[in-house]
This record gives C-alpha cells, structure tokens and sequence, in this order.
C-alpha cells in the first residue's frame, strides 16, 4: 500500500516571555495577593514554550499534549493581557516550515508581534506532529489504525481552523506555509488518510463489500480534491514538498477507485452480475497499471495488482465458459456510492484533557476595562448620592446654627453654656482640634505636588519626542497621508491609536488634580473663616463659658408650648440625620460581584455590552437607596419649614436685649464653627486618600 503523507514543522526563534510580562503585572498587581502568583505563572508559561517549541519533538502523543498544552495556555492569556504594538508587545519569529532555504538567501521566516500569529504557528505544529504520530502507527492492529485515524483527523481539523482564521489573526499577508491555500489542501489531505484508514479496518474486519466498497470511493473522491487543490492552487507547485506530494496524491486517487471497482465486483458477483464484474475489474486493473507506470517510485501496487489480476482472470474463464453474460462499458455501470466516516476534528479549547489555566484567577481585559466603566459610573451614583445628603445636612445645620437652635433652648436661663454647645466642644477636641485641621492642610500641598511631578515625569517619559500637541497632530497627519498612499502596505499602528490611552490617562489625571487644588482653595477659605470660633470650642468649660456674653434670663419660657414644639422637631431632625448617616454606610458598602456576572456574559455571548450589564445592575443595586435620599431630603425641608415657623414664634416671646443678641450671636458661630469643623476635616482626610491613589495611578502611567 501506499505510504502516507506528513507535513514537517515549523521552527520558531527563542523568545523571552517573563520579563515584559512581569513588568505587566507587577504595574497592574503590585501590593496584591496575585502579584506573586502570576509572576510564576508567567515563568510556567515561559518554560511551556520552550519545551514546546525550543527542542526537537519525539513522534509521539506525549510530545503532542505539550503543544496542545501551550496553545491551549496561549487562548486563554491571550484576552487577559494587553497584547499590542503599544501596550505590551511581545514579538514571535517563525520559519516557514516547507521553504528550506537556499545555500546565500537562507529560509523564509516572518516575524510578528502578535499573539494570534503564535497560536496559528503553534496548531499549525500541532496538525505536523499529529501527522507525523499517525504515519508511524502499526496499521495491523485496531489499536494502530484508531489511533492513526484520530490523529489524521485532529491534523485536518488544526490545518482547517487556521484557513479560516489566519488571515483575520495576523491582519497582513502570512508565509506561505500557514496561508489558506496551503492549509486547506494540508487539511484536505489529512482528511483522505483518515478516510483511508478506515477502509484497511472495515478490510480487516471483513465487512461486506458494499460498505468496503462505498468507504474506497469516498477516500478516493478526497485524494481527488487534495490533488486538484494542490495542483491548480497558484504557489504550491512551487514547493518542492508538494512536488513530492502531487504524485502520491494521484497515485492514492487512483488505489482507492481500483478498490472501490474491485469490492464492487465481488458485489456484483454475489448478485450473479458477471459481466459487470468483469467490467468493474477491468476498470481497477486498469487504475493499477496507470499507478505502476506513472508513480512506480512513489508507492507498491504489486500485491493489489495480483489480487486483482487473478480475481479478472477467473472471472472472464468463468464467463466464457459457463456464463456467457454481456460486459457493460464503463459509462453504463451504477456508479458506487460513497460513505465518509471522518471529519476534520473541531478545535476547541482546551484541547488538551489536563490542561489548566495558569492566570485562572486573572480576569480577561475585556472584563477589566468593563469592571473600570462600571466602577466610574458606580462611583458618580454613590458620590451623587452622598451629596446630596450631605448638602441637606449642610443647609439643616447652617438653617439651625442661623436661629441658633437648639442652643438658644437650652440658654433660658442666659449664664451657662448650652448642652449643645458643650457637646459641639467635646466632638471638637476629641477630633483632635486645630492640630489636627493644619496637619492635614499642610500634608494636602505636598501630595498635590508629588502627584504633579509624578505626571509631568509621565509626560516626559510617554511624549519625549512629541514636544507639543501641534507636533502630534502634525505627526498624526503624516501617519494618515502615508496610509492613504500605501494602504496595505503600510502596516504601522495609526498614531491615533498609538499614543490615545496614554494621552487619556495623563489628561484625566491633571484635571483631577486641577480639581483638587480648586478645592484645597476653597477649603483654606472656609478654615480662615471659622478658625477663631474653632480655637474657643478647644477652651476648657470654664473658659469657654467666660467667653459667651451672659444675658438676662428668660425662664418665662421654659414650659412654653412652642419650646416643646421645637424640641419635638429638633428630636425628629436629629433621627433624620442619624438615619442619614446609617444610609451614607449603606450605601457606600453597597457590593456586587460585577466581575463574575462580565466573565458569564462574555463565556455566554462572546462580547460584553458593558453600558445595559451595568445600568441594570446599578439599578437594582441603588435604585432603593435613590428613594430613601429623595424622601430624606423631602422629609427635612418639612421639618425646617416647621421650624423657622415656630422659631419666629419664639423670637417674639423671648425678652430681647442687647446683651441676649450679643450671646446668641456667639452662639451661632460655634455652632456654625463646629459644622464646618466636621466638614473640612472630612473633606481633608478624603482628599488625601483620593491623593494617595492618584499617585498610584500617576505611577502606573510612568510604567505604562
């Protein structure tokens, strides 16, 4: 019988994957848990590909489930970085694996920076050694011919796969070896060989001819594509490997149909069709002397020849002598049916049973930049949210502090300081007081600066060359004429593209910290303001007191109507502030696991719509908390409505002088003093963590 065909692999240059793709995460997991984690995993992947790639490859199935290994690692790193000429480029150099070169020009080899020419690379090697592994199996035995069936097909089915995605992998012109001429016949091949290998054991099993027969015509129709393809396709003849191959794949077109006619034969002489099995074997007879004659070298017909020699020789003797039936032409025979049992194996990661993925943890970046998305627009709800609560506390206790309530309640008897007040005094203190305020004032100046100079050594490093924005689009306008002029040709990354993310990043940076200084100004104003009523709020009760003017007591209105109305109303605002502040909390903890419902919608639909994910999600997260800020709000302008109504009724009925106005006046600004207080020193301590995460980020850019 005829011997098989099998396809050489490729070769590939030794490239180093721990060092860019350490620094990758490193930038992106430093001071996590991961970070570690992935830095082996990286150096795994790295010792995966040279044992995949840089040594030679026994013919076997072990050697196999390496590369079906690595290129299973490849699918699924691929979307879990950033690979790209302007992010993290790594650059993968392949020789074509039938040009073998010449003794002054060397071979054709191609180099990419793409993780999408690696994995066509990859399973091309992947259908050479399954090719390879089926053509060394003992063809005498079940075990052989299953395993060189599956392997034949596993070959078909990788050559297949890359016809119909390299060209869109690789977005330019690959060598001739993975491009989709060349690995359509290779996988049309492989096709035909399983096909083959399924007629020797339906022979071996000695099933019926009909069926041996059928399986024959099929393998013979596949060999009889593969040649036409390899034949009439522009640049394959070219190769001297297909050369070769041109005449065993007629030579095999040829086999198959002489034991397709010859199995027919022995069907139609259980039929008691002699002459159409005479026919049919001189059809066959026929077949094997053109393979004899044509392609002697290339394979050995003998014993297919003698069986069929002997088998036409007995059958004329017989129908001379007993018969006498009429021999058909060739062109009035039924032709044979066919029975294809093979198809090219689907390839679907993971290919291989024992793979596992070495960045499992690690989250696609598609999910990364929908997770980034979804925490900005989180984000403006919650911050949304906050302030407004916080304004209407704000404006309540600037309303209260304006009437001097609840302190002017509790100073009818007009010589001690107000509970109230005392409490505002002891909040004060306990915080840390003045001390407190300019230490944070003083940090905030020097992390402003630091994330400052940590975005202008970003911008140095990220635009050295681009001395302003004029030369940039100037740079982008060139970048644009030569693409027109050359179209095709001119492979490099549009500059738009090239430097948009970090030119994204540096100027969303510099205006938050625009914004941040806008807003140390305003804080530094509204310190100035209040820092002398603050400093009194740190006195000791005793001086404190001494420092309010004292006024002539009003006991007359102690068990008034209209101070029990107030104080009803200032219990009922505090229960709306406390429950305020239990609503900031809950909102702020608010959590959902958006990353696992991205990774579900992207395994389900292969794309994630990010904005209709996140919208729905948001909502049933916030649209609860939405409501009880809105009925907040609403409920606390009824309540200071009531208020300043009632207030004014007790102003009329409290005894007025000069020194009670005096003493309320003082009042007021503690109290006023002590909100502002809160205020600024929430205001400060959130601006230096949000500082803080701000010169991460500038950091990122510097190694970005």
């Amino acid at each position: 019988m005829a011997t098989f065909i099998s396809v050489p692999l490729k070769k590939s240059s030794e490239v180093d994957l721990v060092k860019p793709l350490s620094k990758f995460v490193s930038a992106t997991y430093g001071g996590s848990e991961e970070q570690s984690e992935y830095i082996r995993a990286v150096e795994e992947l790295n010792k995966l590909r040279r044992s995949a790639l840089g040594r030679p490859l026994d013919k076997h199935e072990s050697s196999l489930e390496i590369l079906l290994r690595y290129y299973d690692q490849l699918c699924a790193v691929e979307p879990k970085f950033p690979f790209s000429e302007n992010q993290l480029c790594l650059t993968f150099t392949w020789k074509d694996a039938f040009d073998k070169g010449s003794l002054f020009g060397g071979s054709v080899k191609l180099a990419l920076a793409s993780v999408g020419y690696e994995k066509s690379c990859v399973l091309f090697n992947v259908g050479a050694l399954a090719s390879q592994i089926a053509s060394e199996q003992n063809l005498d035995n079940d075990e052989g011919l299953k395993a060189a069936a599956k392997f034949y097909q596993l070959a078909s089915g990788a050559f297949s796969h890359i016809k119909d995605t390299v060209l869109s992998a690789l977005n330019r012109e690959p060598t001739m070896d993975i491009s989709p001429d060349t690995v359509g016949t290779l996988g049309q091949i492989m096709l035909a060989q399983a096909q083959e290998v399924f007629f020797v054991k339906a022979t071996s099993d000695k099933m019926k001819d009909a069926i041996i027969a059928r399986l024959a015509n099929q393998a013979a129709d596949f060999y009889g594509d593969a040649f036409k393809q390899c034949q009439y396709k522009e640049n394959l003849p070219k190769y001297f490997y297909f050369q070769e191959v041109l005449p065993v794949l007629a030579a095999k077109h040829c086999i198959m149909q002489a034991n397709a006619e010859y199995h027919q034969s022995l069907l139609a002489k259980q039929q008691k069709k002699f002459g159409e099995e005479i026919a049919r074997l001189q059809h066959a007879a026929d077949l094997v002397k053109t393979v004899a004659s044509r392609y002697d070298e290339y394979v050995n017909v003998k014993d297919l020849s003698d069986k069929i020699t002997r088998a036409l020789t007995a059958a004329k003797k017989d129908n001379d002598f007993i018969y006498h039936d009429r021999v058909p032409d060739l062109k009035d025979l039924d032709s044979i049916g066919k029975a294809a049992l093979v198809k090219a194996t689907a390839i679907q990661v993971p290919l291989s049973q024992k793979f596992t993925d070495l960045f499992e943890k690690m989250v696609p970046m598609a999910v990364q930049k929908a997770m980034s998305i979804y925490n900005q627009r989180k984000a403006e709800i919650v911050n949304r949210l906050i302030a407004q609560m916080r304004e209407a506390t704000n404006l309540c206790n600037g309303v209260l502090a304006s009437l001097n309530l609840p302190a002017a309640l509790e100073d009818l008897s007009g010589d001690s300081v107000p509970q109230s007040i005392l409490e505002k005094s002891r909040a004060v203190i306990q915080q840390g007081g003045l001390q407190n305020i300019e230490q944070l004032i003083r940090d905030l100046p020097e992390l402003l600066q630091r994330n400052r100079e940590i975005l202008n050594e970003a911008c140095k490093v990220g635009f050295l060359f681009l001395q302003s924005l004029k030369i940039l689009d100037e740079e982008e306008a060139t970048d644009n004429e030569l693409r027109n002029k050359f179209t095709q040709r001119w492979q490099r990354t549009p500059s738009s593209d090239l430097y948009k993310s970090l030119r994204a990043e540096g100027t969303s940076f510099s205006n938050v910290l625009d914004k941040a200084v806008q807003a140390d100004k305003v804080v530094r104003e509204q310190y100035n303001t209040h820092c002398e009523m603050i400093a009194l709020l740190c006195k000791p009760e005793a001086e404190l007191n001494a420092a309010i003017p004292s006024a002539n007591p009003a006991k007359t209105l102690q068990g008034s109507e209209v101070v029990g109305v107030l104080r009803s109303l200032l219990a009922k605002m505090d229960e709306v502030k406390k429950e305020r502040e239990q609503l900031e909390n809950d909102i702020k903890s608010a959590q959902f696991d958006m990353t696992t419902r991205f990774l579900t919608a992207l395994a389900q639909d292969g794309a994630l719509n990010e904005e209709a994910l996140s919208v729905t999600e948001l909502d049933n997260i916030y649209g609860g908390y939405t409501q009880k800020v809105q009925q907040s709000l609403k409920t606390q302008e009824e309540i200071l409505g009531n208020v300043q109504t009632s207030h004014q009724e007790f102003s009329t009925m409290k005894q007025s002088n000069s020194e009670a106005n005096q003493r309320e006046e003082v009042m007021k600004k503690l109290a006023s003093a002590h909100d502002s207080y809160i205020e600024i020193s929430k205001n400060l301590r959130e601006g230096t963590k949000v500082g803080n995460l701000h010169s991460v980020a500038g950091n990122k850019i510097i190694i970005n």
